[in-house]
């Protein structure tokens, strides 16, 4: 402060104005800082939360040892297979239950199949059960979209029957009588009505018996409602069947299955071929041949029109139900591509170019 003519006047301070602005940066900083810490602080506790409960879903349910039956079907999904855990009462999250298999890298390793399993085993020792296919041996298991070779197999190795008594009971003479079979062309074998199911077993377990059991299903499925749906389509139950195991091959996707349907039904009533890969496919393989489209067999519906002499898989509920009540829709192709899901179109331009952007390796 500097006196003139007896008056105080005030001078700017270039120092402290500098020191001013220093200051300010310097506070700016600390805060900037301090928001990156809590940020951090905050990113590290969420983390060993989600980590925390992702330990913790991987322990048991509970200490009950009460044994729960359950099928894993061929092709489910990991997350199919973990939300049908939880929804049994087996894990705690089909969430926990998903990360562990990527994490662990075992999603191929994951096998159908009908399992025993207790609320009191954590995640890591169902996942061990489910890889290594440890299947229920008091459980006698059809999987769907099974040939009937397929079937037989699996009653010899997975069953403990004998290849003697399973041929025997594979005799469709010894079934002439039941109502699932009313349809089916006499000289005809089994194929595409043993229903898909698990059935209980002892040790004085006949395979008859277990295929009698699935012809009863098969029964229940085949309704009236459902046999009338057929007839209404313009085909007969032996028709019907034989559509709804193309299907079942065709696409895993119920809710892609009556726009499938539809397809089919459509080509059929334009006298089209169906130019289904999967039923060239089998009559490759009912030849002992290498599976192939260009095999030219009976079965083939890239090579021969109408529908194949008969069906090529047993069959689901939700494939019979497609070929009853096929989608509202007008499509005439469809490709299922290598993400799992299935696209449609109704010009063969359009096919071609979602089959070139979809299916890059399953169609090679």
């Amino acid at each position: 402060m500097l006196y003139i003519g007896g008056l105080p006047k005030f001078t700017e301070s270039v120092g402290m104005k500098r020191y001013d602005i220093d200051k300010r940066q310097r506070n700016f900083t600390k805060l900037w800082v301090s928001v990156l810490i809590i940020i951090l602080v905050g990113v590290v506790i969420s983390a060993l939360m989600v980590y925390r409960t992702y330990t913790r879903d991987l322990q048991p349910v509970s200490a009950s040892q009460r044994a729960i039956s359950i099928t894993v079907p061929q092709g489910a999904t990991v997350r199919e297979i973990g939300q049908k855990l939880q929804d049994q009462g087996l894990i705690k999250s089909s969430w926990a239950f998903e990360r562990y298999i990527y994490n662990q890298d075992l999603r191929s390793k994951l096998q159908a199949g009908t399992y025993s399993l207790r609320p009191n085993q954590g995640v890591k020792e169902i996942v061990i059960i489910l890889t290594q296919g440890k299947v229920a041996t008091d459980l006698v298991t059809i999987l769907p979209g099974q040939r009937l070779d397929q079937i037989r197999n699996s009653l010899i190795n997975n069953g403990g029957f004998t290849k003697e008594a399973v041929d025997a009971a594979l005799n469709p003479a010894l079934y002439a009588d039941h109502p699932a079979l009313a349809d089916k062309p006499t000289d005809a074998n089994l194929e595409g009505y043993l229903y898909p199911d698990s059935f209980q077993k002892t040790a004085t377990t006949k395979p008859e018996t277990i295929i009698r059991a699935s012809l009863d299903e098969m029964q229940k499925h085949l309704t009236p409602e459902i046999r009338a749906a057929f007839v209404k389509q313009g085909l007969n139950v032996q028709e019907g069947v034989v559509l709804a195991s193309i299907i079942e091959q065709e696409v895993g996707n119920p809710a892609d299955k009556p726009t499938v349907a539809q397809i089919f039904l459509k080509r059929l009533r334009e006298n089209m071929q169906l130019g289904s890969d999967v039923t060239a496919f089998y009559g490759a393989i009912k030849a002992a041949q290498e599976p192939s489209v260009t095999y030219d067999s009976p079965y083939n519906t890239r090579l021969h029109p109408g529908l194949p002499p008969g069906p090529i898989s047993n069959v689901s509920a939700s494939s019979l139900d497609a070929v009853a009540h096929p989608a509202d829709t007008d499509y005439l192709f469809f490709v299922a591509g290598d993400d799992g899901k299935t696209y449609f179109s109704h010009t063969l331009e359009e096919h071609e170019a979602l089959t070139s952007a979809h299916c890059k390796k399953l169609c090679n």
